[in-house]
């Protein structure tokens, strides 16, 4: 097997595709189609966009890549967005929608200076597609059985939902953590080697995991998911969510901590987000995109009727309302990013609105 943490060309993609038979390419545009698209967007990506497989998973006798896609500045200080999708194999429209950003950004990237001045001063690091296996068996998990956003090291402190919080069980029921005391699946262990690479020394990054299924809105969550406890960081995710509304005021997101609905064992963000808590003094925000999928299912109610219609929407001008509507907010986190110095609290200031975000999000209206 090929070093899987060096840098490939993208002539290495055409080698990817090229080791794949007739019967395994047929197997892909059937049931990953994703990955297909992705190879082909990469393949013709411009010469300052480098990609690199850092996991690979076996399944079906397919040996599918986890890739990871780097642009931007080069600089280690240079503040960071990360951009992940297709943690739930089910959600596909995770993946997509941060496929269409990615295919935006690159074709914007052929006529646009100002889009290119502004990448001489972030870096963008994205994971279409982290749960490869999932996605192609059609299933929420990995091929292992187990839920990725259940599987790192960290207990709930108080009651978490039944099975919804997490269970050990069974990895033929859902929401299966595995073992993660033991060490994470292969997909997790990627993800924490690209995060540890990537975000540590930088002054500010955020990252945006992209899933759906969760109510009638669309929702911005951050940690914690374990805890209903405040963040480290929580004045900075106020400021950011005051930054977005007063840019646009007649959005359509709430934004929560996760720990309002539910809390669950094994929260992959909230691990991630305490292990570079440890290790560097810069913000880092990781945040959740929950696509609202019920409202898909109001409106074609037999959706139900099919799996993955439960998570993704079926109809075409709704799906590509979908793809479109989410542009607007990962384009904000790339200029958020990049001018974080602009609107990242200190002081008093930070205090201020640290106390607003307890208000608003942790104590009980009297």
């Amino acid at each position: 097997m090929p070093e899987l943490k060096t840098e490939t060309p993208h002539a290495a993609i055409a080698a990817e595709k090229a080791s794949r038979d007739r019967r395994q390419r047929h197997q892909l545009r059937t049931f990953l189609p994703e990955l297909v698209s992705l190879e082909r967007m990469l393949a013709e990506a411009p010469p300052q966009v480098s990609s690199r497989v850092v996991e690979r998973v076996e399944v079906a006798g397919l040996t599918l890549p986890l890739y990871r896609v780097d642009l931007g500045s080069r600089a280690a200080d240079a503040p960071a967005l990360l951009l992940v999708g297709g943690v739930h194999g089910l959600e596909r429209i995770g993946s997509q929608v941060v496929m269409a950003w990615l295919q935006s950004l690159l074709s914007r990237l052929h006529w646009d200076d100002a889009l290119r001045g502004l990448l001489d001063s972030v870096h963008i690091t994205l994971l279409p597609i982290l749960n490869p296996g999932g996605m192609y068996l059609n299933q929420r998990s990995n091929p292992n059985g187990v839920d990725l956003m259940r599987n790192a090291p960290i207990t709930a402190q108080d009651r978490s939902a039944f099975l919804l919080g997490g269970q050990r069980l069974s990895p033929r029921l859902p929401w299966y953590t595995g073992r993660p005391e033991q060490g994470m699946e292969p997909e997790n262990l990627a993800l924490e080697r690209v995060i540890g690479d990537l975000l540590p020394g930088r002054p500010f990054s955020v990252a945006l995991d992209c899933h759906s299924g969760f109510g009638w809105q669309d929702q911005i969550w951050f940690p914690y998911a374990y805890r209903r406890r405040p963040m480290r960081r929580i004045a900075s995710v106020m400021a950011l969510k005051l930054t977005w509304e007063q840019a646009y005021p007649n959005h359509d997101y709430r934004f929560e901590p996760q720990s309002r609905h539910y809390l669950t064992h094994g929260d992959l963000w909230d691990y991630l987000y305490k292990q570079i808590n440890k290790v560097s003094d810069g913000a880092f925000l990781p945040l959740t995109l929950e696509m609202g999928s019920w409202r898909w299912i109001r409106k074609r109610p037999r959706q139900l009727l099919r799996l993955d219609g439960l998570f993704n929407p079926q109809v075409p001008h709704r799906h590509q309302r979908v793809l479109r509507s989410h542009l607007t907010f990962i384009d904000f986190l790339l200029h958020a990013a990049a001018s974080h110095h602009n609107w990242l609290p200190e002081g008093e200031r930070e205090s201020m609105l640290r106390e607003a975000a307890i208000m608003h999000w942790y104590r009980e209206p009297h």
